[in-house]
């Protein structure tokens, strides 16, 4: 079973940066697709960027130029760098994992974000002046 827990949101100005961390357990191989999604109150959950078997990172339209995300494997932790925040990025950030898929040619890519079953907890991040 994977467990995820994040941390690192907070209250913050525009402007301003957070980052969130997201300590993984169980996922004991590196096929597990990793990801950031968000979901604002009165609106659905959308992805926010994810990092493949390969390492290979994909960023919504949204998160490109101001987010990155990142994995240091030696501390099973996901990490989302979040600079240049706006009100509209307010949300419940969650980190969430899944196995991925793999092609009869062996090639492993990422199942789509529906798809995703294990999810962190969530950590709130509000920008407000």
């Amino acid at each position: 079973q994977v467990h995820l827990v994040e941390s690192g949101g907070g209250s913050v100005q525009p402007g301003g940066s957070l980052r969130l961390s997201c300590v993984v357990s169980g996922a004991t191989n590196s096929r597990y697709c990793m990801g950031w999604f968000r979901q604002a109150p009165g609106k659905e959950r959308e992805s926010v960027a994810d990092i493949d078997a390969y390492n290979i990172i994909t960023y919504r339209d949204f998160a490109k130029g101001r987010f990155t995300i990142s994995k240091d494997n030696a501390k099973n932790t996901l990490y989302l760098q979040m600079n240049s925040l706006k009100p509209e990025d307010t949300a419940m950030y969650y980190c969430a994992a899944v196995l991925g898929r793999r092609t009869d040619l062996g090639i492993w890519y990422c199942p789509p974000e529906y798809e995703y079953n294990f999810w962190g907890q969530g950590t709130q991040v509000t920008v407000s002046s």
